[in-house]
């Protein structure tokens, strides 16, 4: 079993825990991000046991977890390259050490090492906190591609079945 935000192969008992609102299994070091405990309702085990066998990535996607080395922040916004070098080039340019980051966006310390290491991407919120603190900018608008209809259907078979496609499929069968 891996940690939902490290990456890292959990060894020992997995937590889980509450991160920003989401449930995660953590490692033991991930789990000190938490801010609380929550335990798996019967139902959802059931819905588990139930549900076909999807492909890693489409199961992170649908269980709320994603990949760290992920940097879409959101449909219209993906953040630099290199965020990470920039954060604390910024940082220390300011003077400030991460402790002191972290209390002026109301982070923890370990976190801002996290994203300075690239081992978490900030989401849209904490990268905008950083912007405003740092005075940088990490969110950039993602460049628009019209594709026609065989581009889209090539690219399509090479990378797999994406979220928005399964949930299109899904619906077009209800309907």
């Amino acid at each position: 079993m891996q940690c939902d935000v490290c990456g890292r192969k959990i060894i020992g008992k997995p937590h889980r825990v509450i991160i920003e609102g989401a449930n995660v299994i953590t490692c033991a070091e991930c789990a000190k991000l938490g801010s609380g405990y929550w335990s798996p309702r019967k139902e959802e085990n059931l819905a588990k046991k139930a549900a076909p066998k999807l492909s890693r990535s489409i199961k992170s996607v649908v269980s709320g977890k994603y990949s760290q080395t992920q940097t879409q922040i959101q449909d219209d916004y993906e953040i630099v390259e290199g965020f990470g070098s920039v954060i604390k080039r910024a940082r220390e340019k300011l003077g400030l050490t991460p402790e002191d980051l972290g209390k002026i966006i109301g982070e923890k310390e370990s976190v801002i090492k996290k994203i300075e290491g690239e081992r978490i991407v900030p989401d849209i919120r904490l990268a905008t906190k950083l912007e405003r603190a740092l005075k940088i900018k990490l969110l950039v608008k993602q460049p628009e591609i019209d594709l026609d209809k065989s581009t889209n259907m090539a690219m399509r078979s090479k990378r797999g079945v994406t979220f928005g496609e399964v949930v299109h499929i899904k619906g077009d069968e209800e309907g």
